[in-house]
């Protein structure tokens, strides 16, 4: 195996000098030369002048170069990617564009982040579509030691799915548990149904951490973000989409990015929108992010690859699970160690986890507190060293005996 090294890309991260950081889940230190390439991108654009002839071909030759990046990654044609600006508008931008009919069911796991069950509650309410939960929480985690997952997962679809399930929502890898979800599996069960429910999958946890080729082309709409495990500038992130979604999903916000051409948009009977990723990107947005991105994910595949990088991703969530395991009061949320950089647990003591948190902030380690449910979420990188975890470790035990 290559050798993965930590040096350049850890050496690069002002975030790290300073503190001891485990909040890779919800934002990514952004490296030093990350934050050049931005300002070395946006001065380019002032010297062309930033609305003239000349500065076109670079935006143009900026966009592409970003989304041939991302879509190596994705293992799908460039076509099929949309720029957005998180997670969030990825999912939600086509999601209200598919083909609904009023009582239409959705699907939706009990492990999604709050803001996209939000934006299905209220389309649901705009649609009169009815909702279902999909229980994920509980697969492989410390409250059910039982069962192959993906047996039990297929299992729990079969029960859930409904004749008129339209839309199957479920992220890749679980935000809070951390469990990585068989999306080609996933995929496979919905194709097989004469319905053919579209799969919509929250990539936020997986980009950059985990390989996504097979999930990102199962999925219908796969939305991602670049500020978390890719450790790129906030304020950026994509969409891939399925041939049948770029059919069938209208826009819904739309600007003159969305548009073929703005000459002609009056003639009623002409088709305004592209027919690729581009016909649910909206309007002017901050280019010298691409830069950012790209510089950042760059620097990520210089330490390894997909896979080389995910082994030591492992290596040191589970040392740190080992770690914690150890301490009576710590209850685990996996049973197992960590398939991914996510370490979730609770803490039974006479303390909230807000306090904890805090406490721990206070000796500059800093995790987080998950509000549904109510656990601690530490997450891991390959940027993370094996002194951190112990001494992450050892302020845990220490809070536990004060």
């Amino acid at each position: 195996m290559k050798k993965i090294f930590q040096s350049s890309l850890r050496a690069n991260m002002q975030a790290l000098k300073n503190k001891q950081y485990f909040n890779y889940g919800g934002q990514g230190p952004l490296p030093s030369n990350s934050i050049k390439a931005i300002a070395v991108s946006w001065q380019k654009i002032q010297e062309l002048g930033p609305f003239t002839n000349d500065v076109w071909p670079y935006i143009t030759k900026e966009i592409l170069t970003t989304k041939n990046l991302i879509s190596e990654i994705c293992g799908i044609p460039p076509k099929r990617i949309s720029l957005t600006e998180n997670v969030s508008s990825g999912c939600i931008i086509p999601l209200w564009g598919l083909p609904f009919s009023a009582g239409d069911h959705l699907l939706i796991s009990d492990c999604e982040h709050p803001g996209i069950v939000a934006a299905c509650k209220e389309l649901a309410r705009r649609k009169e579509l009815k909702i279902g939960v999909l229980p994920v929480q509980t697969l492989g985690t410390g409250y059910d030691k039982k069962n192959d997952l993906n047996k039990k997962l297929l299992s729990s679809l079969d029960l859930h799915l409904q004749r008129n399930t339209k839309l199957v929502v479920i992220s890749h890898v679980l935000w809070n548990t951390g469990q990585i979800m068989p999306i080609k599996l996933i995929a496979k069960k919905l194709n097989e149904l004469q319905t053919k429910p579209y799969l919509l999958v929250d990539a936020a946890q997986s980009f950059c951490h985990i390989p996504v080729k097979d999930a990102c082309d199962k999925a219908d709409i796969f939305a991602f973000t670049g500020h978390k495990w890719a450790c790129g500038p906030e304020g950026l992130g994509g969409v891939a989409l399925s041939e049948r979604v770029l059919k069938e999903s209208s826009p819904t916000f739309i600007g003159w990015k969305s548009l073929k051409a703005e000459v002609g948009i009056h003639i009623k009977k002409k088709e305004p929108f592209h027919s690729d990723g581009r016909r649910f990107e909206i309007a002017t947005s901050c280019i010298p992010l691409l830069a950012g991105l790209r510089n950042s994910i760059l620097m990520l595949q210089k330490e390894g690859t997909e896979s080389e990088r995910l082994t030591k991703i492992k290596s040191l969530s589970s040392k740190l699970w080992n770690e914690l395991k150890q301490i009576e009061e710590i209850e685990l949320i996996s049973n197992k160690p960590p398939s991914t950089g996510i370490v979730s647990f609770i803490m039974n003591i006479n303390k909230s986890p807000e306090a904890i948190v805090n406490t721990l902030g206070k000796q500059r380690l800093w995790l987080r507190v998950l509000e549904d449910p109510k656990w601690l979420r530490a997450c891991v990188h390959i940027t993370t060293n094996k002194s951190e975890l112990d001494n992450l470790s050892r302020a845990i035990k220490n809070i536990k005996m004060s």
